[in-house]
C-alpha cells in the first residue's frame, strides 16, 4: 500500500522523514510474523504502528488486542495473559481465557512491555519461543499461534542492565525495532498537527478554527515538546476553548506553555531568556578556561627565563610556547627556526630566586568576555558566522554583544 494512502487510512499526520520510514517499516514487516519492538517517548503515537502491522497482515480477521502491561496489577498480570482455572487463586470463580488465547491467529499488542514483572517475562518468552503456555493453577500444556508486537518508553539497554528486563526476552521481542520520532524531532509537522486538531474541536463545539501569526508559528514550531503530540493536542484544546480572539501570536501562544518548561522556548525580541543565559555561561566558562591555559603558559615560559639566568635559547622544544604566548603574527617576535636567544631586560638578578612572580589577572568577566570575542573577530576577519562558531555562541549573541562593547 502507498504511504499516503496508509496515513489517511489510519489519520497520521505529517511528512516528517523519520516519521516515514516509522510506517514504511511497518508496512514491510507487517506480512511476516517477525515480532517488533516500536520504541519512543511517551505520547509519541506509538499505539498506531501495531494497527498498521495488524490490519496490512494475514491476520486482520483476527482478534486483534492491546494489553497496557503497566496498568494491571502485577498479582493478576499472568491470568490476563494466560488465562486461570477455577480456584486457582481467591476469587477465581470459574475458568477465565488469557488474551493470548483469545487472540488466537490474530495480534497481540503489549504497550509498556517493559514493566511486566520477570515471572511474567519468562512466560512470555515461552510464548515467543514455542508457542506454547500454561493457564494459572493449571498443568495442560496450550498451543498458540499470536503475533507479538511490542512497545515501550524506557531505555531498554539500562532496564537490562539494572536486572528488570530479561536479555534474551529483549532479542526475541526486537526482531524489527521500529523508532517512532519525537515531536522536536519533526518540526516540520508540528503545525500540521495543531491545525488537525483546532479543525476537530472547532467541528465539535461548533466554534471557528484559531489561526496562528507567523510569529506563533515559529514559536510553536521551535518549542522542544516534551508531552509530544499528546501535549500538543491538550495545549490547542485549551486554546480553542478558552481563547475569544481566533487569531494567537506568539506572546498569547507563550501564556499557554508550561512555566517549568520555559527555558525550551526561544527568546522574544526584546527579552532575555534562561536558554541566553546559558549561551552567555557558556561563552564566560570557555573566557575562564582559556586565560587558565594562558596563564599556565606564561608560568611556564617566565620559569625557563628564571632558571636560564634571564637568557633564553628558542629551540623546537620551547618554540611552539614561545609562539603561543607572544602572538605568532606579531613582527617584533618573529623567527623562522633554529636556535635564537631571548634575553630580559637589563635588572638586578641577585636575589631573583627568593622573589615571586605574580601576574596580575583581571577578574573583570566582561572585559575577558571582550577581549575573546575580539580576539575570534580578528582571527576570522570580522565574519560573524566562524567568529560565533568559534566562541559556541549564537550569531544573535554574536551581534549584540559587538553592539553592547562598542566592537568595530
Amino acid at each position: 500500500m502507498e504511504l499516503q494512502a496508509i496515513k489517511q487510512r489510519f489519520g497520521i499526520i505529517g511528512n516528517s522523514p523519520h516519521l516515514n520510514r516509522a510506517i514504511n517499516i511497518a508496512a514491510q514487516v507487517a506480512p511476516t510474523d517477525i515480532s517488533v519492538l516500536i520504541s519512543g517517548e511517551s505520547g509519541t503515537g506509538k499505539e498506531v504502528m501495531p494497527k498498521i502491522i495488524h490490519q496490512l497482515s494475514s491476520r486482520k480477521h483476527g482478534e486483534y488486542i492491546a494489553v497496557n502491561c503497566g496498568a494491571i496489577p502485577e498479582g493478576t498480570i499472568d491470568s490476563e495473559l494466560f488465562g486461570h482455572e477455577k480456584g486457582a487463586f481467591t476469587g477465581a470463580q470459574g475458568t477465565r481465557l488469557g488474551y493470548f488465547e483469545v487472540a488466537d491467529g490474530g495480534t497481540i499488542f503489549l504497550d509498556e512491555v517493559a514493566e511486566l514483572p520477570l515471572q511474567t517475562q519468562v512466560r512470555l518468552l515461552r510464548v515467543l519461543e514455542t508457542g506454547e503456555f500454561i493457564r494459572v493453577g493449571s498443568s495442560k500444556v496450550i498451543k498458540t499461534d499470536v503475533r507479538v508486537v511490542a512497545a515501550s518508553n524506557v531505555n531498554m539497554a539500562e532496564a537490562i542492565r539494572k536486572g528488570r528486563f530479561r536479555e534474551d526476552l529483549f532479542y526475541r521481542l526486537n526482531q524489527v525495532p521500529i523508532h517512532v520520532p519525537a515531536l522536536r524531532e519533526r518540526p516540520e509537522d508540528v503545525h500540521l498537527l495543531f491545525r488537525k486538531f483546532t479543525t476537530d474541536v472547532g467541528e465539535k463545539y461548533r466554534i471557528p478554527v484559531l489561526e496562528l501569526t507567523p510569529d506563533a508559528v515559529e514559536l510553536l514550531t521551535r518549542y522542544s515538546w516534551p508531552g509530544n503530540i499528546r501535549q500538543l493536542k491538550n495545549i490547542t484544546e485549551q486554546m480553542s476553548i478558552i481563547l475569544q480572539d481566533r487569531e494567537v501570536d506568539g506572546e498569547t501562544l507563550m501564556e499557554f506553555l508550561p512555566r517549568e518548561e520555559m527555558s525550551r522556548v526561544p527568546m522574544v525580541v526584546g527579552e532575555k531568556s534562561e536558554s541566553q543565559d546559558f549561551s552567555e555561561r557558556e561563552l564566560l566558562y570557555k573566557v575562564l578556561f582559556d586565560m587558565k591555559n594562558d596563564l599556565q603558559d606564561v608560568k611556564k615560559l617566565v620559569l625557563q627565563l628564571i632558571q636560564s639566568g634571564g637568557h633564553l635559547e628558542v629551540n623546537d622544544d620551547n618554540a611552539a610556547l614561545i609562539k603561543k604566548v607572544f602572538h605568532e603574527d606579531d613582527s617584533e617576535h618573529v623567527w623562522t627556526g633554529g636556535t635564537t636567544p631571548i634575553s630580559l631586560p637589563p635588572s638586578n638578578h641577585d636575589d631573583v630566586d627568593n622573589k615571586e612572580i605574580h601576574v596580575e589577572e583581571s577578574l573583570s568577566l566582561q572585559d575577558t568576555e571582550k577581549e575573546l570575542i575580539r580576539r575570534a573577530l580578528l582571527k576570522h576577519k570580522n565574519k560573524r558566522k566562524y567568529a560565533a562558531r568559534e566562541l559556541g555562541i549564537s550569531e544573535r549573541t554574536l551581534y549584540r554583544k559587538i553592539k553592547e562593547y562598542n566592537l568595530s
